[in-house]
């Protein structure tokens, strides 16, 4: 059985295709939560035996549960464990289900929206002075993305930035040093150029880095360990303003309009 939840967490933790992965780093756990999809968190003895009996079963995993609540089935709990990951049970947690909850007469995933409020960030809580900041055109429209150097999708998506026109792009460099052993030299030593984002731009849609060593105080352990702490596991991970965020790289037209969608 444990086997089965290793196998079933991992699933959940990879991210999409377009994105540099970092599976072997488990997210951190959010803060308690007690909302469920059904907005209800569930009984608190139910909610007590659930968790004591899954983390117990679990132990091995070092699996936590953050909160249990309540859906729109009868008898189905909505379970959030480590890693902001959403997984359903019974009351006595005897069977478990991995997987969308879909509202069929809305045809919208209850799991997906349900994720997205997990996963809100606060946009104004995000030190900016400390990502490389790019203004295109009237730089309206606001996105900020957590970024790595080496990772190929990082570039993809730097790419269909520069199609882009009225938007502000707030890179906060975060390699990962499983993936890319590299990255971390090369993100400082972007930094510490007279113009970051010059260098920032040449290097990941032009292909030129910049020679020299890092020479100056740079903040790339802090926002690798800032991504790290949002529970984001790879890269690129974009942030919104109004809080939601995407794992993964978007190409243009889409991108443009999951932006606007998302101020």
């Amino acid at each position: 059985m444990n086997k089965i939840l290793t196998r079933t967490a991992l699933s959940l933790l990879l991210l999409p295709l377009a994105a540099c992965g970092n599976e072997g780093k488990p997210a951190a756990a959010p803060a308690a939560q007690t909302a469920a999809v059904s907005g209800k968190a569930a009984d608190k003895s139910v909610a007590e035996s659930l968790k004591a009996k899954l983390e117990k079963t679990y132990e091995s995993q070092g699996l936590k549960v953050i909160s249990v609540g309540e859906t729109p089935v009868g008898g189905l709990y909505e379970v959030v464990v480590s890693g902001k990951q959403i997984v359903y049970t019974d009351a006595a947690g005897n069977y478990m289900l991995v997987g969308d909850l879909i509202d069929i007469n809305s045809q919208k995933s209850l799991t997906d929206e349900r994720a997205a409020e997990l996963n809100k960030i606060d946009f104004s809580s995000l030190p900016l002075d400390k990502a490389i900041k790019e203004v295109r055109g009237n730089g309206n429209l606001k996105i900020a993305v957590f970024s790595d150097p080496d990772c190929p999708f990082c570039r993809r998506l730097e790419a269909e930035f520069a199609k882009m026109t009225d938007v502000t792009i707030y890179t906060f460099m975060m390699p990962i040093a499983s993936l890319h052993p590299d990255a971390a030299r090369k993100a400082e030593i972007i930094w510490c150029q007279p113009d970051p984002t010059k260098a920032w731009t040449d290097w990941m849609r032009g292909g030129k880095m910049p020679q020299g060593e890092a020479n100056c105080e740079n903040p790339v352990a802090e926002t690798t360990s800032l991504g790290e702490q949002l529970g984001f596991n790879g890269t690129p991970t974009l942030v919104f303003p109004n809080g939601r965020t995407q794992s993964g790289y978007s190409p243009m037209p889409m991108l443009q309009e999951i932006i606007e969608k998302n101020q």
